[in-house]
């Protein structure tokens, strides 16, 4: 059973990475997926809400930074080496298209996958007129990972679970923080 899955993950990678394949994608997922492109606008972001947010951003952005450090932590270090399961790039060696670095050895869970969806929750719990967009780009960044050829479908929809799930946690805990401290009349969790 497991091998009929795997085949068929295998054939959905190919149909997204080759067959899907052309000139203006293979020019933009390149870009959406290069986590060295965002980082200083993410960084930016951050540090606007934490400054210029007001205690709605500033509460975002602690809350933020912890969900996707948990995210990116699970999947990195705990998941990838549980799993061992050597992404696409590394694996495959016909039929195939590259379009950046190979990434590191493991794939199953995408790290990129679970950091995006995990900000798309927290971004969309404080600001939910922008819900949509917010899980616009964690799709549109977890399908480039596919495409890009590091990923396969599998990794990115448990990664997109990850973050999701873990995202969801985080603030749980931070809503029963927040109960609480209003039974106290603390203002301080108050945006």
């Amino acid at each position: 059973m497991l091998e009929f899955f795997i085949s068929v993950d295998k054939a959905i990678f190919r149909f997204f990475n080759f067959t899907t394949a052309n000139p203006i994608f293979d020019f933009l997922m390149p870009i959406i997926t290069n986590q060295n492109i965002w980082a200083v606008p993410i960084l930016f972001t951050v540090l606007y809400l934490a400054i210029k947010g007001g205690r709605r951003g500033q509460i975002c952005a602690v809350i933020l930074i912890v969900a996707v450090g948990l995210a990116d932590y699970t999947s990195a270090s705990i998941l990838k080496p549980f799993f061992g399961r050597l992404r696409p790039s590394h694996e495959l060696t016909e039929g195939i298209r590259i379009l950046m670095g190979k990434g590191g050895k493991y794939g199953f869970v995408s790290s990129h996958a679970a950091n995006m969806f995990a900000a798309a929750v927290v971004f969309s719990y404080f600001y939910p007129r922008y819900k949509k967009s917010f899980f616009a780009i964690a799709a549109l960044v977890a399908f480039s990972r596919v495409y890009v050829g590091v990923h396969y479908p599998a990794d990115i929809i448990f990664g997109g679970l990850l973050g999701y799930g873990l995202a969801w946690v985080i603030l749980s805990l931070w809503v029963i923080i927040k109960m609480r401290e209003l039974k106290r009349r603390a203002d301080w969790v108050v945006y």
